[in-house]
């Protein structure tokens, strides 16, 4: 029997811990990590104390500033896979980050046991409706693939539709933001962030 994953409220409690520790470990202070990612003293402390829950984008920022994998700061330290092999089997799939959670987007971690990863596969759906003021842009190269459903996808001023079997490649610094046409879509997204940025 497969071990359920933990619940998202537990780990919206820990990912603040773990950046937190991570940042302490570095020896830098909030002021200075705030420097390093461009974000507010205040908006990193609200992470800290596990009262917002960053998008993914963000979170890859704050793993580079920290150098560390993005995986340290979602995942418990978990042993490093044999040969260099991670496998994450279907029912061992965990959600990581709801999008930032106020946005509606959902990510499950496709590679979640493997430390030092130059990619983040994550298996992602769109929420149906969006707020038309909100991007995402963050550091690295991003790959999206469509599994089900129908995207209207935008890149800067382009707009897309895009459906199952279609793939787009872009620089993550574009904004970027996606949502779903037909009531669910989803899509294999691989991110790349440069580290120690």
């Amino acid at each position: 029997m497969t071990p359920e994953a933990p619940a998202i409220p537990e780990l919206e409690k820990l990912v603040g811990a773990r950046i937190a520790e991570a940042r302490a470990r570095a020896g830098i202070t909030l002021d200075r990590l705030a420097a390093l990612t461009g974000f507010s003293k205040g908006y990193l402390s609200k992470i800290e104390n596990s009262r917002k829950l960053p998008p993914i984008g963000s979170l890859a920022r704050i793993a580079a500033a920290l150098k560390t994998d993005i995986t340290d700061l979602l995942h418990p330290p978990s042993a490093a896979p044999e040969g260099g092999l991670s496998v994450v089997r279907a029912g061992e799939r965990r959600p990581v980050v709801r999008g930032g959670t106020a946005f509606g987007y959902d990510y499950v971690s496709l590679a979640d046991n493997r430390r030092d990863k130059k990619m983040e596969p994550f298996l992602f759906t769109f929420p149906s409706r969006i707020d038309k003021y909100v991007f995402f842009e963050h550091e690295g190269e991003e790959f999206m693939f469509v599994l089900t459903g129908r995207v209207e996808w935008q890149a800067g001023s382009r707009k897309l539709v895009l459906e199952p079997g279609d793939s787009v490649y872009f620089d993550a610094r574009l904004p970027h933001r996606g949502r779903a046409l037909d009531g669910e879509a989803t899509a294999l997204v691989v991110t790349c962030s440069p580290k120690g940025e």
